[in-house]
């Protein structure tokens, strides 16, 4: 913990595969022992890419999460960073990147041990991105890829953008979440406009067949609340 630059005080540390982990209020995952800052679908230029279809958002996405990771990766001073799969919301998304927010990119993938972990949306990079591109990462047994896959296994996985929602008193709460059952974690969307499907959703049946704990993002810390206790949409 000596190389922490800065630890969130509302992050929460929890043990995933037998390895100390924080999990931090943006979204992010910290492998402490490693020093690696784990972020899952960044979604870049999603804002631009639904623009060309159409849909008419603000197109403030892409600087609003590259200045979101450059916090954390300030806070937490990784070794290496790995990004878990669609980190950008297309293939042509790198091409759009403004220059402001091309150069604030680069500062940060230059700035550490960088890996792009492709996804379905993304399922190639460009070279020029910086860092190296894969299709996993195996930290000994724990696997770290976009899609969770089903049975028994040890991995940090993103793609399924989990949220949890709770109603308390008459009034619903719906945010962001990471879910883990102690071997498997799912972490949320870190991007903007990535949008959340609720734990409670059947997709997420098989990966935890023995139940999870959702670790809720609120306004200022994470609540770990039980399966039982979320609602479905």
């Amino acid at each position: 913990m000596a190389a922490l630059r800065q630890e969130s005080p509302a992050a929460v540390p929890v043990r995933i595969a037998g390895l100390d982990c924080l999990l931090d209020p943006s979204g992010a995952l910290y492998l402490v022992a490693a020093r690696i800052l784990v972020v899952a679908d960044l979604h870049l230029e999603k804002g631009s890419s639904l623009a060309r279809r159409g849909s008419m958002l603000p197109p403030y996405d892409t600087p609003v999460t590259i200045a979101a990771l450059s916090d954390v990766v300030d806070r937490y001073d990784p070794a290496q960073v790995i990004a878990l799969g669609d980190s950008f919301h297309d293939l042509h998304g790198p091409d759009r990147l403004g220059a402001p927010d091309r150069a604030a990119l680069a500062a940060l993938v230059q700035g550490c041990d960088w890996t792009w972990v492709v996804g379905n949306h993304d399922p190639s990079l460009p070279e020029s991105l910086g860092g190296r591109v894969v299709a996993e990462v195996s930290l000994g047994a724990l696997l770290l890829r976009h899609h969770p896959k089903a049975g028994a296994a040890q991995e940090l996985a993103g793609h399924l953008h989990p949220v949890a929602k709770v109603v308390l008193h008459g009034r619903s709460v719906r945010a962001r979440a990471f879910l883990t059952d102690g071997e498997r974690c799912v972490l949320p969307a870190f991007g903007a406009y990535a949008g959340g499907l609720n734990a409670c959703d059947a997709a997420f049946a098989p990966l935890f067949p023995r139940g999870f704990t959702a670790h809720v993002i609120g306004r200022q810390r994470i609540f770990a609340i039980g399966r039982s206790v979320l609602c479905g949409d």
